[in-house]
Order: C-alpha cells, then structure tokens, then sequence
C-alpha cells in the first residue's frame, strides 16, 4: 500500500473499540450541520455539488458497461435525472473477482485503513450525501443529514471497528512447543493468516440506503471481500456517491478500484436475483421486504446472509405518572420521517378497563384521545411539521393509509396532506391513528408508514403476552414499555428477552423508540424473524473471514 491509512487513522480507530467496550456516547462524526463543524460554505458548496449532478451523467468512471440507467425522482416533486452506468452483473462478478486478487493479499491492516480513509473523506461531503438522501428518500433535510451522513458513518465505523478487533484476535505467527520428557521437545511454527470469504453484495433499501448500507458494505470491505454494491433503483445517488469515494481511496492506496462496485439497475430487471444466485457472491447484506429475505435466506444458501426485514413494532401502556409527556413522546414516534421507519411503533397497546396515572384512573378512551390529540398537535405547524414527517418515500405507502382508512375502524386522528412551503409537489402525510381490538388480526401485520393502532387489550398481562407472540411469530425491531410498577417493568424485560426484541422503558424526554446510537444500542437483535443480524456485534462480522494457517517444523 503506497498510502498507509491504517496510521493515519489509528487514534479514531482505538476510539472506535474503547467506545464499543463501553458503550458510552461516542461519535467521531459531527451530527450538528453548523459551518463550526463542516465549514462556512459547506452548504451552499454542497447543493451547487448536488444540483451539478442532476440530469447528467453520473461521473464514475467503470469497465464493462452497456449503457446507463436511472430514473429517480425526488418524493418532494425533484425530477432527478441522473444517469448511472450499467454493468451487467456477470460482468460485475468477474471485475470483483479479479480486483480480489492484490485486495486480500494486503491483509487486514490495509483493508481497514482504506476504510478509515473511507468514512473520514464519505463525512466530508455529508452535506452533498444529505441532499441526495433527502431527495431519494423524502427524508427532512435535517434527518437526511445526521441519518444518511455522521450517524450513518457511525455505523460503518462501529462495524470496521469489531473487524479489526475480531481480526486482530488472531496472531500472524505462533511458535509451538511441546514437551516430550526426556526426548527433545515437539517444536512447530505456524503462521495463521486471514482469508476473505468473497464477494459480497449489498442490496440496499429505499428509506435509508447509507444508514442501513454501511454496515454491511464496511463489515465485508474491513474483512477483505470486495463489494458489489446494489442500490434500490428509486435511491441510487446516496450509494453512488458513496462508491464513487470508496474507488477513489482504493485508488490512491494502489489497489483496483473494482474492489468496490455500483450495480444500479431498473426497477423492471432482475439484477438483484442475478448477483444474489452468483456461486461467486458469498456474502449478502439486505435490507428489505420479509418476502424478499426470506428469499435470499431460503435460495441463496451458497452465501452468508444477513437481513434485516419487516416487523409489528409494538408499544404497551400499562401505568403513568402523566399521560402528556408519554403521548408527545408517541406523536414524535408516529410522525418521524412518516413511519417509515424500521423501528418506528405501530401498535400501542392499552388496557380497556384503563390506565393508573398520577391523577386517578384513566379510560381507554381517554388515552387514546390524548395519543390523537398530541398528534394532532405535532403536526399542527404544517412548515414545522414537514422538517419532521418527511415525505412519503413512494406512492404505495400512500395508498396504504387509504387501505387502512378503509379497514373501518373507528378513525381517532385521521391522516391529512400538507403542503410543503418549498417543495409545492411532495408527497406529505400526516400520521393516521386507529381504535382497534385485540382480537382484529389485521392490526398483526406490518402497516408500513404513518398508520398506527391503539389496541384495546383484556389486562396488562394480556398486553405484554400479545406483545411477545407478535414478535416471535411476526417479528419486531423495537418494543415499548410504560409503567410505573416495578414489577410489570421486569415482566416487560423478560417477554422482550425471550422474544429478542429490543425494549425501551418510559421514554417521554428526547430520546425515542425509533432512534438507535452507534457505539451504544445494537439495531436489532437477530433474535427474531424481524432480522437475523444485529448492527453491530461479534457475529455480524466474524463470519466474513476465515483463517487459514501453513505450520512446519521448527
């Protein structure tokens, strides 16, 4: 390597596995977009960067393509018109496999310094990647910022931060010696040495595909594997940019710059399919559909897969101290980035002979109001409320707030359209909240999107048991507790431990159930159908690499 990144970058790195040991804040990427952080011009530098890119060709130079592809349009009303090349995927396979040849024999000091190389240039042009988030994605500016950029970022440094420690774990040469008593000792060298598994692949989402990319991407780079990396064809911009900055720190490191690929494609081709059922690609990260996990868990056997899927996020109510400070914490919940969240909560589970609070006992239908009424109040400010909802990232999540709408259940805050003071074209919804039963089946499935569901339940016990059999049946990201007993909170934490779902306790501040920190929160838990990973841990990239070792005698 003519560059050593690896000592250029060791201080964030060593930072980076002090952090996951004790999970403390840390995060060496400014979430806050002030010009203190990132310079006074970086905004503006930014979107003159952004706006440069649109209706053109996309400039990243690549081998094999046939043509371009692109036809991505902004959720805020932007026509895009960005062009990508397109390399068809056995051509991708082949340009990975011979880029893979110098990449692995480098070894993992390299392959995590160009890493840190990586990320520290990817934080430079957050802005640039923001305004690529937000107009795929519908994110807010602000979210598309610290989502798609720093916190993003967090989690491709948290995953290349466990793969030098699990590498690391491995000494390259080892002298043997074994006593044989009175004869001369056994004595043996041996050297162990890392070994890729492969290509990897990673199938990127729609909503996040930075936050959600990064792991994967920098887990199977970290460990060796070169990466074909398969944006959704609706966000292609945000894992373009980001492919487009991997190839330039490969390149001044002397490696090929094939080791990292973009596979953009159509809407209409089959090219995920393609390079998932490639016996070359051994390593898959998706993110997506339960339909389309399953898929590539149950066909594409010959590689590692990691999903992340669908899930019923759930919220149980059993006792409050004040009703007010919870149902804000809520209507945040339900109107961040429109539910189209991962771990965003769906159904709020509540007694129906009522709640404890301070102030005496409370109706179910009193709480369901005040989780209507604090809604209704969120979004109120329509030019605030749009920074926090969002865009609806595509039409089909619209239309899924008519299909719930049309359930006929009882309507307690209904989902409504704003306009956006800057954007007269997006596609803005307000959260639409239903009275629903227990006993209703269609509420136990994933209503992707601002639609949510306040459940009437038999008891609390009921709640936490019909809590637990969602998630082991259907799946869950997150689970969502309030209470004020003791005794119901350690009931709580053992239905979300046997059922791996991940549980957050009385939150009224702050912090919210749909937000993970980097370094501190694991996303997921792989502990149920929701995902078979988590973000990040030993597991998701120890399994990236094998070793391999030569021995002789001494």
């Amino acid at each position: 390597m003519s560059v050593d990144f690896f000592e250029s970058n060791r201080e964030v790195l060593e930072q980076a596995i002090n952090a996951a040991a004790t999970r403390a804040y840390w995060s060496p990427y400014p979430e806050s977009p002030s010009p203190r952080n990132y310079g006074e011009t970086a905004a503006d530098d930014a979107r003159q960067a952004f706006d440069a890119l649109l209706g053109k060709d996309f400039p990243l130079q690549v081998s094999g393509a046939t043509g371009t592809v692109g036809a991505e349009r902004s959720p805020f009303g932007l026509e895009l018109g960005v062009r990508y090349p397109q390399v068809p995927a056995d051509v991708l396979v082949k340009q990975a496999q011979d880029a893979m040849e110098s990449w692995r024999e480098a070894g993992p000091r390299a392959w995590v310094g160009v890493c840190l190389e990586i990320l520290k240039r990817l934080n430079k042009r957050s802005f640039e990647i923001a305004n690529a988030v937000q107009h795929t994605t519908g994110q807010g500016f602000m979210m598309a910022f610290q989502a798609g950029g720093p916190h993003a970022q967090d989690r491709g440094l948290e995953a290349v931060a466990y793969a030098w420690q699990e590498m690391s774990r491995i000494p390259e040469l080892a002298d043997w010696e074994k006593p044989q008593g009175k004869h001369d000792p056994l004595r043996m060298q041996k050297q162990f040495s890392i070994v890729p598994r492969g290509i990897a692949l990673v199938i990127g989402v729609s909503t996040f595909p930075t936050w959600n990319g990064y792991p994967g991407l920098f887990a199977s780079l970290a460990t060796g594997n070169p990466v074909i990396v398969k944006p959704h064809p609706t966000a292609i911009l945000p894992l373009a940019i980001t492919v487009q900055v991997a190839r330039e720190v490969l390149a001044e490191a002397g490696f090929p710059e094939d080791v990292v690929q973009l596979a953009a494609h159509s809407a209409d081709d089959d090219t995920a399919r393609e390079l998932a059922m490639n016996p070359a690609v051994r390593i898959i990260d998706f993110t997506g559909s339960s339909q389309n996990g399953n898929w590539l868990e149950q066909n594409a056997r010959h590689a590692q897969v990691y999903t992340e899927k669908a899930g019923v996020n759930q919220v149980i109510i059993d006792s409050v101290e004040d009703i007010k400070p919870v149902a804000r914490n809520l209507a945040f919940s339900f109107a961040l980035y429109s539910g189209q969240m991962c771990t965003a909560p769906q159904n709020v589970y509540v007694p129906r002979d009522g709640i404890k609070t301070a102030e005496g006992r409370m109706s179910f239908d009193e709480v369901a109001q005040a989780l209507a009424t604090a809604i209704d109040k969120t979004v109120a400010d329509a030019a605030k409320a749009v920074e926090l909802t969002g865009a609806i990232q595509n039409e089909a999540t619209a239309r899924r707030i008519d299909e719930a709408r049309a359930l006929g259940l009882t309507v307690l805050c209904d989902s409504r359209q704003l306009e956006h003071p800057a954007f007269p074209e997006a596609r803005v919804r307000t959260p639409l909240l239903l009275k629903a039963d227990a006993a209703d089946e269609r509420i136990l499935r994933e209503w992707f999107g601002p639609i949510a569901f306040v459940v009437a339940t038999d008891s609390t016990e009921h709640s936490i048991e019909l809590a637990r059999e969602t998630v082991v049946q259907h799946g869950a990201l997150t689970l969502s507790g309030y209470t004020t007993d003791d005794a119901v909170a350690k009931r709580m934490r053992q239905a979300a431990e046997r059922a791996g779902v991940s549980l957050s306790l009385n939150l009224t501040g702050a912090v919210f159930v749909n937000q993970t920190a980097a370094f501190s929160d694991f996303h997921g838990t792989g502990a149920n159908p929701a995902a078979n990973a988590a973000l990040s841990d030993t597991a998701f990239v120890a399994n990236r690499f094998r070793v391999v070792q030569t021995r002789w005698h001494a």
